[in-house]
């Protein structure tokens, strides 16, 4: 396998792994509603992008034509702001591990809709990998809704959770197909740098819901509970925003736009394994059936652009600075 796929390979994987918290902190903090949770989150993730930045943001912003900075008030908005709101909002109501199912099925959006590229696979030879993800996506959904000791929400609550999951779906959908086309346009930004424009633009953005933070109103909160809250927002803006958003630009130059999309599963995995441990349980035997049937598609996603990808690809070193 190719240095450039297995680095981006790994990169996807890291992402995953550290976006697979945000699905469990709104089960943690379920007294803060979706609008707290994201202005906590987005304002820490501009204040920590604002210290790695430190002198360097105003030449870099300098750097920046208009087109640039629409192109970051839509990423912020759909990656970000719009995504996080619709995930919580979905946590809450439907649960984590259906909310996490069908963001899952990420994969199977972003390589249908890339299927038109230049350096995009055929969709019958992704067929197979594809099938394996969304039968190990059909197989974890109806294990996580028959389980019995899942607690069950009322069901115009529920099915409004389910709304919001898919559109979470879309919204994150889009974000990684703009996000990877950003991408292979400004060569002169390092992807780190551009994920660390993207969290001073969801900060600034953020601030907006503030007024509908304080009109919708939460049940007061004590001392020890805003303590958690901003610890919980801090840690998810450095490992989730700073250095998964990091780690899944590196993934998106490296890799071609329907093999990086694949890598949204292991967000799902992690997610799923986040759950578990939460809950204090192991898998059972279905859900470990559907973990084999992702990571398979995975693998065979990955085979097939092994053998079909050229020996250098335009952009693989594009990015020598994140």
């Amino acid at each position: 396998m190719r240095r450039s796929l297995v680095r981006g390979m790994a990169s996807g994987a890291a992402a995953g792994a550290l976006w697979g918290t945000v699905f469990l902190v709104p089960a943690v903090l379920n007294g803060f509603s979706p609008f707290e949770l994201s202005i906590g989150r987005y304002v820490a993730y501009g204040l920590v992008s604002a210290v790695v930045l430190g002198v360097n943001a105003r030449p870099l912003m300098r750097r920046l034509d208009r087109s640039a900075w629409w192109g970051l008030v839509w990423l912020s908005l759909s990656g970000n702001l719009v995504y996080y709101l619709l995930l919580a909002f979905a946590v809450q109501s439907a649960g984590g591990a259906a909310t996490s199912l069908i963001v899952g099925l990420v994969p199977v959006v972003v390589a249908v809709v890339a299927r038109h590229d230049a350096d995009a696979i055929p969709m019958r030879r992704l067929a197979p990998a594809l099938a394996l993800s969304v039968t190990g996506v059909a197989l974890i959904a109806y294990s996580a809704l028959s389980s019995q000791t899942t607690q069950v929400a009322p069901w115009p609550t529920r099915l409004l959770g389910l709304v919001c999951a898919v559109g979470a779906l879309l919204s994150w959908s889009a974000y990684s197909i703009g996000n990877a086309r950003w991408l292979t346009r400004r060569h002169d930004l390092g992807s780190h740098e551009w994920s660390l424009l993207t969290g001073l633009m969801t900060a600034a953005l953020s601030l907006l819901l503030v007024p509908v933070a304080l009109a919708v109103g939460t049940p007061a909160h004590d001392l020890e509970q805003w303590w958690l809250f901003v610890g919980m927002s801090m840690g998810v803006a450095l490992f989730a925003s700073v250095l998964g958003n990091a780690f899944w630009n590196r993934a998106s130059r490296l890799l071609p736009l329907s093999l990086s999309g694949q890598m949204i599963v292991f967000e799902t995995l992690a997610a799923l394994l986040y759950s578990f441990l939460w809950h204090r349980r192991w898998p059972d035997a279905l859900e470990w059936a559907a973990i084999a049937l992702l990571v398979a598609g995975i693998v065979q996603c990955a085979r097939v652009h092994r053998g079909a990808l050229p020996q250098t690809q335009p952009g693989n070193n594009a990015d020598n600075r994140s």
